[in-house]
């Protein structure tokens, strides 16, 4: 694993690479994009490049300082991320906390964040910190690590990696250097998913359409779910104004939890797609195989409408994902508004 094996990224890793060769790389970088994409691959590969004695600049990926990096046990590049995602990826248990684990990055980590990119570096000249989900930061934790954008440490690099970068302090945008990271190629996604899932071709690129250009959801995407997408559109289809009890119940089994309606929101933004696409009198759909009502619902639902039902998806997903809104509660005043302007 190296910079230059990170796939799918070539603005990006393209310009990290020109910063490595002429020697300008920033004291901090702001890896934006969705989750999935690369950005921490690319972390990695940055993190390689800066401290690899057999390829500076460059990073060899076999070398021991490379593997320990790859392994997140490298002495002089630090990883840091919210105590929930340390569980999730089994870097500690439930057990290790005296409540929940917290999802959001706290003020006494970026404290300890601190104290140790101060401390000389133990193998390597230079040191890096990698804030994975840095958009998590609370507020105490922003303003504490802003003092360190400030008055960076000279010999340390600092790699946040954020899903959603609005949520930063505008004063911490400012002081990094911004690479975005874009959606991955469907054709992409859809290959390693036949590769390493051994899914068929057809139901690799659905999923890789659904994933929306991430290849980590698309890995983590149930296929038995998948296959149960045409319940999800035929009930929401059936839904109709008034009819409360459907609504409720629509609402209540597909927002049982928050992986459940994450799912669903997802096939109806991708089905909205679809409808829009048969309106306008595309022929391939990626619900390839609901062409025909996808052609019923466009003929019946005005293109604004289909704008409307879109945006209030993706609102309603992000209120789920991100801001930890109750998923059925969310999905019934989805329905609600949707109806209402049906």
């Amino acid at each position: 694993m190296t910079l230059a094996s990170v796939v799918g990224q070539p603005r990006a890793i393209d310009a990290l690479q020109a910063a490595l060769r002429s020697g300008s790389v920033h004291h901090a970088y702001l890896f934006a994009g969705p989750e999935g994409v690369g950005k921490e691959l690319a972390a990695i590969g940055l993190a390689q490049a800066l401290t690899c004695p057999e390829k500076p600049n460059e990073g060899c990926g076999s070398c021991d300082g490379c593997s320990r990096i790859a392994k997140g046990s490298h002495p002089d590049v630090t990883w840091l991320m919210p105590d929930a995602e340390r569980v999730e990826r089994g870097l500690a248990g439930r057990s290790d906390f005296s409540g929940t684990p917290s999802r959001e990055i706290r003020v006494e980590q970026i404290r300890g964040l601190l104290e140790r990119i101060s401390l000389r570096g133990l193998e390597s000249k230079r040191k890096v910190a990698i804030v994975v989900d840095a958009h998590t930061l609370n507020q105490q934790a922003q303003n504490a690590f802003l003092k360190t954008l400030e008055e960076p440490p000279s010999d340390t690099t600092l790699i946040l990696l954020a899903s959603a970068p609005d949520k930063l302090l505008p004063t911490i945008r400012s002081r990094c250097s911004k690479v975005y990271f874009g959606p991955l190629p469907v054709a992409l996604i859809s290959e390693r998913l036949q590769k390493e899932r051994k899914l068929d071709p057809q139901t690799a690129e659905l999923a890789a359409v659904m994933a929306g250009g991430s290849l980590g959801r698309a890995m983590a995407l149930d296929v038995d779910a998948l296959a149960a997408r045409k319940e999800v559109i035929s009930g929401f289809e059936a839904l109709k104004p008034g009819d409360m009890g459907a609504l409720l119940r629509w609402a209540e089994t597909f927002g049982a939890t928050r992986e459940l309606a994450e799912q669903a929101l997802s096939i109806l933004s991708l089905w909205t797609r679809d409808v829009a696409l048969a309106g306008a009198g595309v022929e391939r759909l990626a619900n390839r195989d609901l062409e025909t009502l996808a052609r019923e619902v466009a003929e019946r639902t005005h293109e604004s409408t289909l704008h409307r039902r879109h945006a209030l998806l993706e609102k309603t997903k992000a209120i789920i994902v991100e801001r930890n809104g109750a998923p059925r509660l969310q999905l019934e005043r989805m329905l609600i508004e949707l109806l209402e302007g049906r």
